[in-house]
């Protein structure tokens, strides 16, 4: 055959071209069309520097070319480099390098378009696509792409086709885009960064102290430091370090704005670290539009620290990456994104969602927020896993909305990916993986019927674990007020409890103070203390709903 015999001279040539050849005629030609697009766009506009970079989440690019064998390996041997979000052609890169390999792959497109007359004539140019292009957007290099890329050696298993991964499926468009996105995580100059700006000591001192309290409740525990550890991140990224947005202060005259439906178009800073959409929130007073870019790469947010849960989720993955814990992003379509993390003492990956404080509730979504759950896809370095049924007792009701995709491609894509990124793996690490696919599986298989005001997790673990978590509280003196010699002669007792400042003043005894309101409490159960710095308020309520959940509040006066 005339295309075999061109596969291996083009080969002979270059590598990636060779390997291009091994897909099938439609996936092949799909893909040499979009990559000669690209290369003729900068032959024909060498001084234009829009036509310079390929922004690795557009969908032309994520759907048509990242899932096709050889594909992104020759966009490398054009000369293209890995930015952040973007492949860039630099300045310094060989022009007459970039057409080599452009000729190459047309030489080949115009065997197989005319086969029967072993035609090798070079396909003409295409027209320039502009629409797939954005502005060069210079930003730090994460290493994950062009890693993954140079490590194939011709030895990669098919991954999904171009053919199977439609560019009008916008889940499969989010597979293809978050699996790159969180190689972000692991770059080592960025944890730093992270680990910069976390309490490391103090966190693991306050762990430390609540693992040795709860552990007198159940010494048996199998909760490992590092459970407590994620348990005093959470409260501290919650707490201290980021912050909810929902319209920002005016920057002109530090009065409230309030955000306009219309979008403003992101500067080349903000294009830099991942904005692609810009809010305009409008000033009143002053008539100003302030710019409220949604940054979507971490290493920005840690000098931001705010946004929404995009933000909050993106931010808080990198700070537990950092810490050495094993971590997901997770991703809901119905419009929510949190975190998971892997437990090695309980051997089972955790719900961790940073805006809310919360760990191990994965029913909060469902029961709590009453959302109707589709899909809930998680990443990580090594793999992409459908985590849907964890998030839903409901699994039913979750079948009949998942009509996006069909279910056989979505499984054919995942597996793709998995095998992808796997495939340089060690056989122990992916032996290792496997087997917390099947203990993951069994989870799924089994959905739980919650008690009234649970939201999931496990509530019949162990008591340390339900101690840590909130459930229980921590084994403590009750309190009772007992009335001093001044108030048995006045026969009055005077208390108050300031809920900002969490504290109680007993104003009938020369206005003696206790810190902390649980201190004050001769009982209770299912209730505590919660500060909401988004909304300016602090409460004292049921972690579940109000009308569900037996309360039991007791103050005790002898």
């Amino acid at each position: 055959m005339a295309a075999a015999a061109l596969g291996s001279s083009s080969g002979s040539a270059s590598p990636a071209v060779a390997e291009l050849c091994q897909n099938t005629p439609e996936t092949f030609l799909e893909a040499s069309k979009l990559l000669l697009t690209y290369a003729d766009n900068i032959l024909r506009n060498p001084n234009d520097e829009k036509y310079r970079s390929i922004r690795i989440g557009n969908t032309a690019f994520s759907t048509r070319l990242l899932p096709v064998r050889g594909a992104v390996e020759c966009l490398f041997e054009m000369g293209f480099e890995e930015g952040e979000t973007h492949l860039i052609f630099p300045k310094k890169a060989s022009v007459e390098q970039l057409q080599k390999i452009r000729d190459l792959i047309a030489i080949e497109r115009s065997s197989r378009l005319d086969g029967s007359n072993k035609s090798h004539k070079v396909e003409s140019s295409q027209q320039p696509a502009a629409s797939t292009q954005l502005p060069t957007t210079p930003s730090s290099n994460p290493g994950g792409l062009n890693q993954h890329t140079r490590n194939r050696q011709g030895q990669s298993p098919d991954p999904p086709s171009a053919s199977t991964v439609t560019p009008d499926s916008a889940i499969l468009g989010v597979l293809q885009s978050n699996i790159q996105h969180v190689l972000v995580y692991e770059n080592p100059a960025l944890q730093e960064k992270a680990l910069a700006c976390i309490p490391v000591q103090e966190l693991k001192r306050k762990s430390q102290e609540k693992l040795s309290r709860v552990r007198k409740l159940d010494k048996g525990t199998n909760i490992s430091d590092e459970d407590f550890l994620l348990l005093e991140l959470l409260h501290w990224f919650k707490e201290e370090f980021f912050h909810w947005v929902n319209n920002i202060l005016c920057s002109k005259c530090g009065g409230q704005t309030r955000s306009r439906d219309r979008s403003l178009l992101p500067n080349d800073d903000e294009l830099k670290w991942g904005a692609k959409k810009v809010e305009d929130h409008y000033c009143d007073a002053c008539q100003f539009s302030n710019r409220f870019p949604r940054y979507n790469n971490p290493e920005k947010l840690l000098e931001t620290r705010c946004g929404r849960c995009g933000e909050w989720a993106n931010c808080f993955t990198l700070c537990c990456r950092a810490l050495g814990f094993e971590a997901r992003y997770v991703w809901d379509y119905t419009d929510h994104v949190w975190t998971e993390v892997y437990s090695p003492s309980q051997q089972r990956w955790l719900h961790c969602d940073a805006c809310e404080d919360v760990c191990d509730k994965p029913l909060l979504y469902e029961i709590g927020w009453g959302k109707k759950l589709s899909y809930v896809i998680a990443f990580s370095k090594d793999e992409v896993v459908d985590v849907t049924w964890r998030y839903s007792c409901k699994h039913e009701e979750v079948i009949a909305r998942r009509t996006k995709v069909k279910e056989a491609l979505l499984r054919e894509t995942i597996n793709g990916l998995n095998k992808q990124r796997q495939l340089f793996l060690s056989e122990n690490r992916r032996k290792e993986l496997l087997q917390r696919i099947i203990v993951e599986l069994v989870e799924f298989i089994s959905p739980k019927t919650p008690k009234p005001g649970e939201l999931g997790g496990r509530i019949s673990g162990s008591v340390a674990w339900r101690v840590a978590r909130g459930e229980m509280g921590l084994q403590r003196k009750e309190t009772s007020f007992i009335p001093s010699e001044n108030e048995k002669i006045s026969k009055q007792l005077h208390l108050c409890y300031n809920i900002v400042k969490d504290r109680y003043v007993r104003v009938s005894n020369n206005n003696q103070t206790i810190s902390g309101w649980e201190n004050g409490v001769w009982k209770m159960e299912s209730i505590f203390r919660k500060v909401e710095t988004d909304w300016h308020m602090i409460t004292i309520f049921t972690p579940m709903l109000i009308f569900l959940v037996p309360l039991k509040l007791f103050w005790k006066q002898n």
